[in-house]
C-alpha cells in the first residue's frame, strides 16, 4: 500500500467540479463522487493498474448525475449517506462510521449544510488522518450553497453548516489536505472558489466565510453570496437518490437523422439544439434553433434553457466531438437524444429550406443598446454604461429585443440568448463578439459597477 496515498483528481472544467481516485493498494481503488460517465474512471484505475473497489457519495448531487451505480455495475460497492434515502444497493453509513478499506479506514464525518444528508469523509492510516474528502463542505476560499433544497430550508441549513464546520472539520489538523468536490466555477459553490485542493489551516487563515465572527454574521455573508442557479438542479437529487439508468462507458456516436426524418420531429415538438461555433450559427442556421456552442460549458446552459421531457435533435459541424456532447448530456440527466441531422446545415440547405441568419458586431464597435446576458456577480463587476441586464438563465419570451445588441463575456452565451429571442420571433436582434472589456479599451472608458 502506498504511503499517504495522493487522490488523482478527475476535473469536470464546465461543472467545476473534482472526483477523486484513491489508491487503496493491492490493486484496489476508492472512486469519490463519480460523475455518470465510469469511462474516466476505469481508464484512470486502469492506467494505475488499479480495480475499483469502492464509489463514495458525499451527498447527494444536485449538479451532476452520480456515477456510483455505473461502477457498482461492474463490481465497486457503494458508500453513501444512509440519511439519503438511496433506492439502488448501497452501504449506508452514519456519523462516526468507520470502513476497513483493508490498510487505510474512511470514517463518516455528518456535515450537514450544503445538503441534510451530507457526509465528509477522513481517511486514515493507523488512524492518523491524512486527508478530507469535504465534498460540498468546506471549500477553497468559499463553503457550498444552501438554497438547493427549499427556499424555506436554506437558512437553518446555513446554520447547520456553521455548526458542521466549526464542531466537525475546522477542529482537524490544520495541516491535513482536503479535497472538496466542487470547486472553481461550481453553481453549487457559493461565492465561487478558486484552486480545488486546500488545507484546513489555509481555509482557517483566507476563507473570508470563516472570518465571520459568529454563526449569525457567517449566515448573512453566505446569503448574501448566493446567485441563481440552474433549472436542472431541481431534478438530479431525485435522479440519484432512485438511481440513474446505466449506460456503461459513453463510446457511441449520435444516430444519423436525414432531413426528412428531422422535419417532422421538430414539427412534434422536438428541441432543436445546434452546437456549432456562434460563428457558423450566425451565418445560417434552422428556424427556432436553440444555439449552445459545444465547448466545457455546455452541459450547464443545456440543462438550463432545454426541457428535459422534450426529444432532443442536434447540427454539428462534422469535427465536432459527437461523444463529448453525449457524455456531457447524459451528465445532466438529458437521454432523449433522439440524433444529429445527417449531413448538417449543408443537407438542410441543398433541400432549400429556410435559414435564418444573426449578424455579428466586434464588441469594440457596438452601437445603440446594449442587452448583458451575464450573472449578476459578473454584470455588478463591470458593465457598459446604460447595458440593460437579464440573465441568461433568466431570459423570457417577452423581452422585447428590436434593434439590441446582445452581450456575455465572449460571445457564446450572448448568441444562447439571441436565439432565444429568435424563436420567440424577434428580429433584429445582433450579437458582441468579445465583452464588456474589449468595449472599455477601445473606447477608453472605465466600466460602471454595482447596478
Amino acid at each position: 500500500m502506498p504511503s499517504d496515498p495522493q487522490p488523482v483528481a478527475l476535473v469536470d472544467e464546465g461543472l467545476g467540479n473534482s472526483s477523486y481516485l484513491v489508491d487503496l493498494g493491492n490493486g484496489r481503488a476508492l472512486a469519490l463522487d463519480p460523475e455518470r460517465d465510469p469511462g474516466p474512471y476505469l481508464a484512470a484505475a486502469e492506467q494505475h493498474g488499479l480495480a475499483i473497489a469502492y464509489s463514495v457519495e458525499t451527498h447527494l448531487h444536485a449538479d451532476f448525475v452520480s456515477g456510483s451505480r455505473e461502477l457498482a455495475a461492474r463490481g465497486a460497492q457503494v458508500l453513501a449517506s444512509a440519511a439519503g434515502g438511496i433506492e439502488f444497493p448501497h452501504r449506508g453509513l452514519d456519523d462516526g462510521d468507520e470502513v476497513d478499506l483493508g490498510g487505510l479506514t474512511l470514517r463518516a464525518l455528518a456535515t450537514p449544510g450544503h445538503t441534510p444528508e451530507h457526509l465528509s469523509y477522513l481517511l486514515l492510516d493507523d488512524r492518523r488522518p491524512i486527508g478530507l474528502f469535504s465534498g460540498g463542505s468546506l471549500l477553497v476560499g468559499s463553503v457550498a450553497r444552501t438554497d438547493l433544497i427549499a427556499p424555506e430550508r436554506t437558512e437553518s441549513l446555513a446554520r447547520a453548516l456553521w455548526r458542521s464546520l466549526h464542531e466537525r472539520i475546522l477542529t482537524l489538523p490544520d495541516d491535513l489536505p482536503v479535497y472538496p468536490t466542487h470547486g472553481a466555477g461550481s453553481f453549487c459553490s457559493a461565492p465561487v472558489g478558486g484552486e480545488r485542493t486546500t488545507t484546513i489551516g489555509a481555509e482557517k487563515r483566507a476563507n473570508p466565510l470563516l472570518a465571520a465572527p459568529d454563526e449569525d454574521a457567517f449566515v448573512k455573508l453566505l446569503l448574501a453570496g448566493l446567485g441563481s442557479y440552474p433549472t436542472y438542479f431541481l431534478r438530479m437529487r431525485e435522479v440519484n437518490r432512485q438511481g440513474p439508468t446505466v449506460y456503461g462507458p459513453v463510446t457511441c456516436a449520435l444516430p444519423a437523422l436525414s432531413v426528412d426524418q428531422v422535419r417532422p420531429l421538430l414539427d412534434a415538438g422536438a428541441t432543436l439544439v445546434d452546437v456549432r461555433p456562434i460563428a457558423s450559427f450566425a451565418g445560417g442556421h434552422i428556424p427556432g434553433a436553440l444555439s449552445i456552442e459545444l465547448r466545457p460549458a455546455f452541459a450547464t446552459w443545456l440543462g438550463w434553457l432545454a426541457e428535459p421531457e422534450r426529444d432532443l435533435v442536434f447540427v454539428l459541424d462534422p469535427d465536432q466531438d459527437r461523444v463529448d456532447l453525449v457524455r456531457q448530456a447524459h451528465n445532466v440527466g438529458y437521454e432523449r437524444l433522439v440524433g444529429e441531422l445527417a449531413g448538417g446545415m449543408a443537407a438542410w440547405e441543398s433541400a432549400r429550406l429556410p435559414v435564418d441568419r444573426i449578424s455579428l458586431v466586434a464588441a469594440a464597435e457596438m452601437t445603440g443598446p446594449v442587452l448583458d446576458l451575464r450573472q449578476n456577480s459578473e454584470f455588478e463587476a463591470g458593465h457598459v454604461p446604460s447595458a440593460l441586464h437579464v440573465e441568461l438563465g433568466a431570459l423570457t419570451d417577452a423581452f422585447d429585443a428590436g434593434g439590441i445588441t446582445v452581450m456575455c463575456g465572449h460571445g457564446e452565451r450572448a448568441m444562447t440568448g439571441a436565439s432565444l429571442l429568435a424563436r420567440a420571433g424577434r428580429r433584429g436582434v445582433v450579437v458582441a463578439l468579445g465583452g464588456p472589456d474589449d468595449w472599455a479599451v477601445a473606447h477608453h472608458h472605465p466600466l460602471h459597477t454595482g447596478r
